[in-house]
């Protein structure tokens, strides 16, 4: 019997760090047009210093361009995984949400599971959400049977 295939990751940076900071950065550069050290900072709630250093190590491998002062741009590779970190991220909270759990669960939990999902289960995943987002009655379905699970 061969043995079981290895999943893939989403990505392969192996540092929930530096995705956690990719997503920052997509994320402001999608809403304000441009990522600052300053603005990073206080989405992560860090340091400015420890921001600078991250970004100077991910302008060192590649994955955004960063000039003092400036700002931080992505470049196509840190582009690509920070949109595809954004895209777990909208899944897995688009998921969880449609079940009604309270937004801080939510975000807690995307955090810790975000970072930790294949490829394939980023699909069936996927599959699932969109499948109950177009079935309201089986959604409901699902939902009445998690709150008599749970004594509601």
């Amino acid at each position: 019997m061969p043995p079981p295939k290895r999943q893939e990751l989403t990505t392969h940076l192996g540092s929930p760090a530096v995705e956690d900071y990719l997503e920052q950065i997509h994320n402001l550069i999608a809403q304000k047009g441009y990522a600052r050290v300053v603005d990073i900072a206080g989405n992560l709630k860090i340091s400015q210093a420890s921001v600078t250093n991250m970004i100077q190590r991910m302008d060192a491998d590649g994955l955004v361009v960063y000039e003092r002062y400036r700002g931080v741009v992505l470049t196509e590779t840190g582009r690509k995984v920070g949109e595809e970190i954004a895209r777990r991220h909208e899944v897995l909270t688009r998921l969880l949400a449609g079940f009604g759990l309270d937004a801080e669960t939510v975000h807690q939990d995307v955090e810790g599971m975000e970072h930790h999902i294949s490829r394939q289960t980023l699909e069936v995943l996927t599959l699932l959400m969109e499948e109950l987002e177009g079935n309201p009655k089986l959604l409901a379905k699902l939902k009445g049977r998690l709150d008599a699970s749970n004594g509601a």
